[in-house]
């Protein structure tokens, strides 16, 4: 296995978080039960990067080697990949894709939850909420509510990546990036703003299912967010839009530009 998806992709992810941390908070504000001012509004817009800091990295090195291993896998001409035939390249891609939002999520959403809990002011900060939370519950209790709305954020990053990556592969072929690499990253920005914008429903359900307080099941957020109204299930479009576009134009260009460097 090469160490350069997991160097190149460790970059891009921390890059990426970093830089467009602020407008990740104002979407998950805009998002949470009470709305955007009740959890903190435009204060502290860097609470709850330390779990990012942490996890950042390793969730997004364990995607892109998941990613490009898987892809080559299924890309094999001569019959002998792990599922015995060769596969087009969009549906590799949205399988290899698929498979890498699996190993990254293991990552990702414990620090997801730790940081969306922080951002609106229910934890001072990442390390007083994981230690409250490890305080109140025993540690398979503790462990258990870190992964809460791990099958949501599925369901949401699944869709997300099965449309990003897909049409993110095919703009580069159009755009022939091998040229002229710096289109790599509007190709990033493109794809990204696309599937962000599709999958915001389910981005509004996990964000509502990790910040709440109660053990609600999908099934209850759901028929909360459906209680207020069909614009509720869209907040927060604009911000994640923006926020993704611009960071998937970070992220691919990074990822791309660091490959290529150490390739």
């Amino acid at each position: 296995m090469s160490v350069t998806p997991l160097i190149a992709g460790g970059l891009a992810g921390i890059c990426v978080d970093l830089t467009f941390f602020p407008i990740d908070t104002l979407k998950t504000r805009l998002q949470a039960k009470n709305g955007f001012f009740a959890n903190g509004g435009w204060h502290g817009v860097y609470k709850g990067v330390g779990s990012t800091i942490v996890a950042s990295a390793p969730g997004a090195s364990l995607f892109f080697v998941t990613y490009e291993n898987v892809k080559q896998q299924l890309l094999e001409a001569n019959g002998s990949n792990i599922l015995g035939h060769k596969f087009s390249e969009p549906s590799a891609h949205m399988i290899a894709a698929s498979c890498g939002e699996v190993a990254a999520c293991s990552v990702r959403v414990p620090s997801e939850l730790i940081k969306q809990r922080v951002q609106t002011l229910q934890y001072s900060s990442s390390f007083n909420a994981l230690k409250t939370i490890f305080k109140q519950h025993t540690f398979l209790n503790a462990l258990k509510t870190l992964y809460t709305g791990f099958g949501i954020t599925l369901m949401r990053e699944i869709p997300f990546t099965a449309i990003q990556f897909p049409l993110y592969e095919k703009l580069k072929v159009v755009a022939n990036t091998n040229k002229h690499p710096i289109t790599g990253a509007v190709c990033g920005s493109i794809a990204g703003a696309v599937a962000a914008a599709l999958t915001t429903p389910l981005d509004v359900i996990k964000t509502r299912l990790m910040t709440s307080s109660k053990n609600d099941s999908i099934i209850d957020v759901i028929q909360q967010v459906r209680g207020e109204g069909f614009k509720a299930f869209w907040r927060g479009i604009v911000p994640r839009t923006l926020w993704i576009s611009a960071g998937g134009a970070v992220f691919l260009g990074v990822y791309e530009v660091a490959h290529t460097a150490m390739s």
